[in-house]
């Protein structure tokens, strides 16, 4: 079969029902069986099914009440065993001699996660991925303090399922679906959740038989499962993915996924409820590479763990001494993979065995940051071989000192190549990354508290510092609604390699020597080590933190330059600003 074409099965349950199932793709590939959730039915998968069936044998179903499969006379027909073993029989039907992929999305995840915790399909599984449905029986341990240590993740899921108390109500639920305005009301709803900001036309047409059959798998096993929890076990790899803007199922109650798993990964996916429906191709690619890194298939996934889970990966520049090489330390050890980039590869060689001591992987690269092809060829060939970064650290930077007039037209190039550009092109190309792999993160960017602290011996140092925090701050509006965090730092008098490598324009090279042993030897009476910074900048990225001032005189000069502009400025004639 190839991949665009869709054969039509029909599939009998244990208890009799017959199941509407759709595959399509090529015979001989990995199988991905898909499950949907409520109040959708088997076309949820399309646009995943149009991502992926060129490589991958996918099979959609119409769980029991759906679509066009069947439905069970009574309610217990609904309990997740019996769905459990649906899945099981569709395995059995469409792979019965290999081991399957599953993904499962709301009711349909909830169902494999009870699946894959039994004696059935936990057999069948190669790997799983969990999209806004945990295992019942894991969220009851939750509720009860397991895998949490305090009470406010529960109080706001609490609010987020209210509408499961109003589903358990007899009758009513069932009229409104069935009326013009209690129909086009609960679609709202449901629009809102998916983070949309009108019905959808798949919403608006979804049949209501959809919508009322699946309220019986609410009340045949909410208060079983939460209120009489069984401890569940899977050795199925499991990848949670945790949409950022849903409404419904909360990051902090999927967690509970580690309470029953060997092998787990949580990790955020930008977008609403229904991400499935509205983000197919960010989520296609993130089941795909989930299926990779278990299998060992050509692809990323080098960056992953012993254990399974991916291990943070962090993009250094700058990272061959000073601030980013104690940055890249204390990174490594929390056992994060750290890629190292420095144009002194000699360098970032000697970093990434630091890295390695402290309990991290440190990858050195060769990065020149003003060459806008070197910084592309880096990015992808960092995509290939280790994913998307998580946390991105543009910190590479020159010093230059000396007076406005005395700086040349080539002065200015080269400060503003590293300084400024060096940042513009890797938030670019890790920013681009970021939006389009949809699972958000980090870029930390390093400017100084001459940002704002005017020098009359500091002018080009000082303009490209603050540029950095006027494009970061704009950054951080912008890609916001990417799930992208961006961070400023700024540190003042820092005890590092800068000041004995400054170049001051305007003097001979006795002159200019003279000048860096001095500012060296304030730089080390100050004694401020670069590893206070890597501390806070660590701390900043965690929080995603807007601006930090790290030492006391860039936060002093911070609180200064809204307060009092007049007395900087008078301090930048009387050259007693630091650097």
């Amino acid at each position: 079969m190839s991949g665009n074409e869709t054969e039509m099965r029909v599939v009998t349950t244990t208890d009799g029902l017959s199941l509407a199932v759709a595959v399509t793709g090529p015979a001989d590939a990995p199988t991905l069986v898909c499950i949907h959730g409520y109040p959708d039915n088997r076309s949820v998968w399309d646009g995943i099914t149009r991502e992926l069936s060129d490589r991958y044998r996918v099979v959609r179903y119409d769980v029991r009440g759906a679509g066009d499969s069947e439905a069970p006379s009574s309610r217990s027909g609904y309990s997740n065993d019996q769905l459990a073993a649906d899945l099981d029989a569709v395995i059995g039907a469409v792979s019965p001699d290999r081991p399957v992929h599953l993904l499962g999305h709301d009711w349909g995840s909830i169902q494999t996660w009870h699946a894959v915790t039994g004696d059935g399909a936990a057999s069948r599984a190669a790997s799983f991925t969990s999209i806004s449905g945990p295992c019942l029986d894991l969220v009851g341990l939750w509720i009860t303090g397991e895998g949490r240590d305090r009470i406010a993740p529960m109080l706001t899921q609490s609010l987020s399922s209210t509408y499961i108390g109003w589903f358990h109500v007899p009758w009513l639920p069932e009229a409104l679906w069935r009326s013009r305005v209690g129909s086009g009301l609960g679609r709202r709803i449901l629009a809102i959740g998916a983070g949309a900001t009108e019905v959808p036309p798949d919403d608006a047409a979804r049949p209501e038989r959809d919508l009322v059959n699946g309220l019986e798998m609410y009340r045949a096993n909410m208060r079983r499962h939460l209120g009489r929890p069984r401890r569940r076990h899977t050795s199925v790899p499991v990848q949670v993915l945790t949409p950022t803007r849903d409404v419904f199922v909360t990051p902090a109650l999927q967690e509970c996924a580690r309470l029953g798993a060997d092998d787990v990964s949580v990790r955020p996916v930008v977008g609403g409820h229904w991400v499935v429906r509205d983000r197919p191709a960010v989520v296609a690619g993130l089941v795909d590479e989930h299926i990779r890194a278990v299998t060992g298939s050509d692809g990323p996934g080098d960056a992953r763990d012993v254990g399974g889970r991916a291990a943070e990966l962090v993009v250094i520049t700058g990272a061959g001494s000073g601030i980013g090489r104690a940055t890249a330390v204390e990174y490594g050890a929390r056992g994060a993979t750290v890629v190292i980039a420095d144009r002194d590869l000699d360098g970032a060689e000697r970093t990434a065995r630091q890295v390695g001591l402290v309990g991290g992987r440190g990858v050195p690269y060769r990065l020149d940051v003003t060459d806008a092809d070197a910084w592309r060829e880096f990015a992808d060939d960092l995509r290939g071989r280790y994913g998307v970064p998580d946390v991105v650290i543009n910190n590479a930077g020159i010093g230059m000192g000396g007076g406005f007039l005395e700086t040349t037209r080539q002065d200015w190039q080269a400060v503003i190549d590293v300084n400024l550009w060096g940042v513009i092109h890797g938030c670019r190309v890790f920013g681009e990354m970021m939006r389009d792999h949809g699972t958000g993160g980090q870029l930390v960017n390093l400017s100084s508290a001459a940002a704002f602290l005017p020098s009359r011996i500091l002018p080009a140092y000082g303009t490209t510092k603050a540029a950095v925090l006027a494009l970061s701050e704009s950054l951080r509006g912008d890609l916001a609604r990417y799930g992208i965090g961006v961070t400023v730092v700024c540190p003042g008098f820092v005890n590092t390699g800068i000041s004995r490598s400054t170049h001051y324009v305007g003097m001979d090279e006795e002159s200019e020597e003279r000048t860096r042993r001095a500012a060296s030897g304030q730089y080390a009476r100050r004694n401020y080590g670069p590893e206070k910074v890597a501390r806070a900048i660590v701390r900043a990225a965690d929080r995603n933190s807007a601006v930090v001032p790290v030492t006391a005189e860039s936060r002093i000069g911070m609180r200064l330059h809204g307060l009092a502009p007049g007395l900087l400025r008078a301090l930048a004639r009387a050259d007693l600003t630091p650097g």
